[in-house]
């Protein structure tokens, strides 16, 4: 694996092949996909850590949707990758939605766990809220509240791991980027999915409170044709709660799709 710094954004980039390129969500790293690599031989896959997140520096500049998009495609184009599969998790998955409709010569597919729309205004105040947390509490005090809402009840009594790594992959952020982050979201608008022309696949648990059955299906029917998994036992943070059955799902997906 080769681990570089490309218009300001830390990015992982292992194997050989076909391109992937990977978008985690709010609170997330790289390593959110980190144990799905391994079902993913064969393929180049690109993870960068969206700025102001993980080990990527906060930017100077107001952090938004439109940002983090033109960001992500410089990069890409930087690395010699022109058209990849996109895959997103949470926040992830709205900017991969813009991207893939604001430039679909450069997706081949679509692949969104624990998808999300545009934040309804609840939500939206949430997130006002969670940034001023961040901020005055630090991300200690954020990365208990949310260990509380983000994973199914199997996963918060039987997998002590994966409670661990979601509340680090919290506290290792910097606390000013994530409130950027939040406010990113909160000020997000949908995607035009009248534009988003590629093969999608959607993944989601049956106990995810933030992208939940009903917001898949909904995004399912906005996007022709795209095909909805529904985890059992399985809360927000997909990649990490069911690492194993989302990188036989992705693997399968993408190896029917030419680039």
């Amino acid at each position: 694996m080769t681990s570089i710094h490309v218009r300001g954004m830390a990015i992982d980039s292992e194997g050989e092949g076909p391109p992937i390129v990977m978008l985690h969500g709010l609170g997330g790293t790289s390593n959110s996909f980190q144990a799905m690599v391994p079902a993913l031989a064969g393929f180049r896959v690109v993870r960068p850590d969206l700025p102001g997140a993980g080990r990527s520096p906060t930017p100077p500049q107001e952090i938004s949707v439109g940002f983090l998009v033109e960001m992500v495609e410089s990069a890409a184009a930087h690395l010699g990758v022109h058209r990849a599969h996109l895959v997103g998790h949470s926040f992830g998955t709205l900017i991969a939605q813009h991207l893939a409709a604001r430039h679909p010569d450069r997706v081949a597919s679509l692949t969104l766990f624990g998808p999300i729309l545009e934040p309804q205004d609840a939500a939206r105040e949430r997130l006002r809220t969670r940034a001023a947390a961040a901020r005055q509490d630090g991300m200690s005090a954020v990365a208990d509240q949310l260990i509380g809402s983000a994973l199914a009840g199997a996963t918060a009594n039987d997998n002590p791991v994966a409670v661990a790594f979601v509340r680090e992959s919290h506290m290792r952020q910097d606390a000013e980027g994530f409130a950027r982050s939040c406010e990113a979201l909160g000020q997000a608008e949908k995607a035009d999915h009248r534009l988003i022309d590629c093969p999608t696949l959607i993944v989601t648990g049956d106990e995810d409170a933030v992208g939940p059955p009903s917001i898949a299906q909904e995004l399912a029917d906005k996007i022709g044709g795209a095909k909805t998994v529904i985890l059992n036992r399985c809360g927000h943070w997909t990649p990490i709660e069911k690492s194993k059955e989302c990188g036989k799902l992705l693997s399968e997906f993408v190896r029917g799709i030419p680039i």
